[in-house]
């Protein structure tokens, strides 16, 4: 009886990660802007505008509120690095 349950209970736990891991599945990253030129998030080089731009269209509020709270973080951290003296 107990191997009954040991079996009916690995079914439905393997039913289940087939389940949730198929609703992940249509997730995918946005299609790149341009070619190789892109600078990288967070690099000296980079700049506001820049990382605003980089922002997906489709993004929703609260993805996009938090994108622009990085960019501005990342803005004030290059911006106090480029302020140090002997640079």
């Amino acid at each position: 009886m107990k191997s009954v349950f040991h079996i009916k209970q690995s079914v439905f736990v393997a039913s289940l990660v087939l389940i949730l891991g198929s609703v992940a599945w249509p997730t995918q990253a946005a299609e790149p802007l341009s070619g190789l030129g892109l600078v990288a998030s967070g690099a000296v080089e980079d700049t506001l505008p820049a990382c605003l731009a980089r922002i997906p269209k489709d993004a929703s509020a609260g993805q996009r509120m938090f994108a622009e709270e990085s960019c501005k973080r990342d803005e004030a951290a290059r911006a106090s690095f480029q302020a140090v003296p002997g640079r």
